[in-house]
């Protein structure tokens, strides 16, 4: 086991300790999440989670909000700008927050570092701590900064999800290599409040195991990108609530092409029970699909704690 499977399956303790800790209360007219790469697809799920919960929200990739926030808002009154940065040293959602401050806007920093930039130059801190050991990949830092962010927007986050959560993680590590043999396209989808959990199981894959994957709404992979499927193709597939039957047509489709599915929550070639309600259920799958990244870099005999391009922080001169 090396230091980025550690780190995934040593990940619960983190969670247990950010279900306790304080949180400030979520005001403002429209909550705008700001981040990158893994930060910006948490920032995905919990604008749709604010926006399920009856909070106006949307989510801007870090140097977008920086650059060109009007063409997100038009109008920027009443707007909270809310950075997530595991390090809260990424220059560029750092200067969101900066950007921020100089357009008159409150700004809140979700973060694991709470000395860091990020925390030092919003207005409010929602901190939890993450494994010290965590290397360039993400993944307790983005358990943990979508449970504290899924709570502050008020979505309940009970103890079953840390059980199914574990569960799911062990179910993946188990039965994803039988699924792996021969397989060398892949795709994640997920829909509404899992479409950013997709974008991430995507990125996972690519950084881990230099893999190249593709995320997309679920329905609209049928316009166009099914073309691909085949029997080379591994498809995660991540079922919603609201919509469990159409996923699994789409599923049974994919199927016929000769492509391998591994469903979250409902049928596949391999099927990972979610049995919490609400959207605490993308903690339940978060874990399975970090794993699932570590697994193909292990076929592949790629060092997941080393990808190739990448460093812990983003700093631009």
């Amino acid at each position: 086991m090396n230091s980025t499977e550690r780190v995934i399956v040593e990940q619960f303790p983190y969670w247990e300790n950010a279900l306790d800790l304080a949180v400030p209360a979520a005001d403002g007219d429209t909550l705008v999440f700001v981040g990158c790469g893994t930060s910006y697809y948490v920032a995905l799920t919990l604008a749709a989670a604010a926006n399920l919960n009856g909070r106006k929200a949307l989510a801007v990739p870090g140097s977008e909000w920086t650059l060109r926030p009007k063409a997100y808002l038009p109008d920027l009154a009443g707007a909270v700008v809310v950075g997530v940065s595991r390090s809260g040293e990424s220059t560029e959602v750092v200067s969101a927050i900066t950007v921020s401050h100089s357009l008159g806007l409150p700004t809140v920093a979700i973060t694991c570092e709470k000395d860091s930039a990020i925390a030092m130059a919003a207005d409010r801190l929602i901190f939890a701590a993450t494994h010290p050991s965590e290397g360039i990949v993400m993944t307790a830092s983005a358990s943990v900064m979508l449970l504290m962010g899924l709570r502050w927007v008020g979505e309940p986050v009970g103890r079953v999800a840390i059980a199914g959560a574990r569960a799911n993680l062990e179910l993946m590590g188990a039965k994803a290599p039988a699924l792996i043999a021969g397989r060398t396209k892949f795709v994640t989808l997920g829909s509404g409040a899992y479409y950013g959990l997709a974008c991430e199981g995507a990125l996972k894959l690519q950084e881990m195991s230099i893999s190249v994957s593709q995320p997309f709404h679920t329905m609209e992979y049928r316009h166009g990108p099914i073309s691909l499927a085949d029997r080379t193709m591994l498809a995660i597939v991540l079922y919603g609530e609201d919509a469990p039957e159409e996923d699994a047509r789409l599923v049974a489709d994919l199927q016929a092409t000769g492509a391998r599915v591994i469903g979250l929550g409902g049928p596949g070639d391999l099927t990972l029970p979610v049995t919490t309600c609400g959207l605490q259920r993308t903690l339940e799958m978060l874990p399975a699909l970090q794993i699932l990244g570590e697994r193909i870099a292990a076929a592949k005999n790629i060092d997941s704690t080393a990808p190739r391009n990448l460093t812990k922080v983003v700093r631009l001169a």
